[in-house]
């Protein structure tokens, strides 16, 4: 489906995109204050990355994340893309705090399990409106998956 004419308060909504997911990712900083020192003290794989790497790619990704909900919503999105969405953004939120200051690796890797699914069931949902939309979250998931085989790594070798 193609965008539709812009709403006048297009540009306050891509703020309160933005701010959503923001709230989202200072919430899990927050949460991962020792994340650093937590994830230098477990047993990993080789082809782990460096904790430095963490900060910027997800910076990059929760910017695409929240101008893709905001295309979305340009469509006119249906409510279940947006269900879907909203979803993906808590199992995005818990996942830190999960993995990191309750140390429930194992718990955590169900949660990143079940944003895998959400995240492919919203680029789905988002791909019938908006190709835009979707695209953008291709390199979260694909950030995402690559997370999920680490959290399932650090499960087995500690």
């Amino acid at each position: 489906m193609t965008e539709r004419a812009p709403h006048r308060n297009q540009w306050l909504m891509l703020a309160g995109f933005l701010g959503v997911v923001a709230v989202v990712a200072v919430v899990g900083g927050l949460a991962a204050t020792s994340a650093r020192e937590a994830y230098a003290r477990l047993e990993q794989p080789p082809w782990a990355p460096p904790a430095a790497l963490f900060g910027p790619v997800w910076t990059v990704l929760y910017v695409t994340i929240a101008v893709a909900g905001w295309l979305y919503w340009r469509t006119d999105g249906e409510t279940r893309g947006f269900a879907a969405y909203g979803i993906g953004l808590l199992f995005n939120l818990l996942w830190t705090p999960l993995f990191f200051e309750s140390g429930a690796a194992r718990v955590a890797l169900a949660d990143i399990l079940l944003l895998d699914v959400v995240v492919v069931v919203t680029i789905i949902l988002f791909g019938r409106r908006s190709k835009a939309a979707a695209a953008l979250l291709v390199p979260y998931l694909g950030w995402i998956l690559y997370a999920t085989t680490l959290n399932a790594a650090i499960v087995v070798l500690n």
